[in-house]
């Protein structure tokens, strides 16, 4: 019989604890969306509001919007929160001066994160804390991160580093595509790497609030604490196990599953057959890849690519959670789309960015390598290197070790 799960405090639940005693004087804004909950479900914002020892004045939203609403791309604008009465502000496709410029009409003396992140360097929220994080350097207030688990159990950093000229919302400094850090290490490095950069030489005044009893390769099933989607795509925390890879099909002409019940699961598109999931498991095998098999999958998507249009593909299940790794599994599975459909797989939809592949891997070199016919390994042998650079830059910045709470 299986223990039952640990039980995780997060960030915030300390920071209640204590009175909210890094804010106490000072007028407090956050950036948060649906997951910045309680144990027991309460959103931390009505907790705040309804609490005189903080002076909740403002909340900002990112992609999706602070209640969630937004599809992939979208953010819910600037209005008043008809719950609370707080403003409510879009910091989503802000940059840095129209970041700064948001929080100085807020009138905020104190700013906080807490979005529940999913461990991949394109989710787009930890972009947002790194601008509010650079705004608070530029402004000369307070930055608070209240942590969370990382769902991919944050011990394997893995897939290509950014590289300069790429930079966007899905990746604005060099770090790698599945970091493996917390939201809160993350804000340790961004501080001290990044941010002088953009904020004219200045760091910001930064506190991350840590979790209680999280553990260094501890899955989200065993924190006890409730998954609230991050997204609308996001459902539960397996999909974050495949998201950090899959999310590379977005910058295919394949569906990478939006408009379907499984995001990021079903790869889809119209010209696709049984052959690619028939094929598949013969490209792992050869290349050493472990923990995935694939089921031959047809779909009507209800929105997003190839919208009301059936599709071919495949289903993605995870075997074995210890050897998974979704970067690699998706090079494997675009070196086989390319080499079976060659006059018919492509790098652009109709509408999309040109380089968004790209920007989402970092670089050219997946997309460069597949097109040369490159196999798996000789692809995921390319970024090996700057892996192990960023890998030794991280471990500088980790709070939580393996093994420890």
């Amino acid at each position: 019989m299986e223990p039952p799960p640990a039980v995780v405090r997060t960030g915030f639940d300390s920071f209640a604890a204590d009175g909210y005693r890094p804010v106490t004087g000072k007028t407090f804004g956050i950036i948060a969306n649906p997951t910045a909950i309680t144990s027991d479900l309460t959103h931390e914002v009505d907790v705040m509001h309804a609490c005189p020892q903080v002076n909740l004045t403002a909340v900002f939203g990112p992609e999706h919007g602070f209640r969630g609403t937004a599809q992939a791309g979208g953010g819910e604008g600037t209005y008043i929160d008809p719950k609370t009465g707080l403003p409510v502000y879009n910091m989503y496709g802000a940059d840095l001066a129209e970041t700064v410029a948001l929080v100085r009409q807020s009138g905020v003396q104190a700013l906080g994160f807490d979005i529940q992140d999913v461990g991949a360097r394109f989710y787009t929220y930890i972009w947002t804390m790194y601008l509010g994080l650079a705004a608070a350097a530029v402004l000369g207030i307070p930055f608070l991160v209240l942590d969370r688990p990382n769902p991919l159990g944050g011990t394997r950093p893995s897939g290509p580093v950014m590289h300069p000229g790429l930079e966007s919302l899905v990746g604005l400094k060099p770090i790698c595509q599945q970091h493996a850090m917390t939201v809160g290490e993350l804000a340790l490095l961004f501080n001290d790497r990044f941010v002088p950069d953009d904020a004219g030489g200045a760091t910001a005044d930064l506190t991350v609030i840590p979790m209680q009893g999280w553990q260094r390769g501890m899955r989200y099933d065993r924190t006890g604490l409730p998954w609230v989607m991050p997204s609308p795509n996001m459902p539960t925390p397996d999909t974050a196990l495949l998201y950090y890879g899959m999310c590379l099909f977005e910058g295919t002409n394949l569906s990478e599953g939006r408009g379907t019940t499984r995001p990021f699961e079903l790869i889809t598109a119209p010209y696709i057959d049984y052959r690619w999931a028939d094929t598949l498991d013969a490209e792992l095998a050869a290349n050493g890849v472990r923990g995935t098999r694939f089921r031959e999958e047809y779909v009507l998507p209800t929105f997003d690519k190839y919208a009301n249009t059936v599709c071919g593909g495949l289903q993605c299940y995870i075997t074995d959670r210890d050897r998974f790794d979704a970067i690699t599994t998706a090079v494997a599975m675009l070196v086989t789309a390319r080499r079976l459909y060659r006059d018919d797989f492509g790098w652009q939809y109709p509408g999309r960015d040109a380089l968004w592949v790209d920007r989402l891997s970092g670089s050219d070199w997946i997309r460069t390598s597949v097109d040369a016919g490159k196999s798996t390994a000789e692809i995921v042998a390319g970024w090996q290197a700057e892996l192990d650079e960023f890998a030794r830059l991280r471990t500088q910045y980790l709070i939580y070790r393996e093994g420890e709470s």
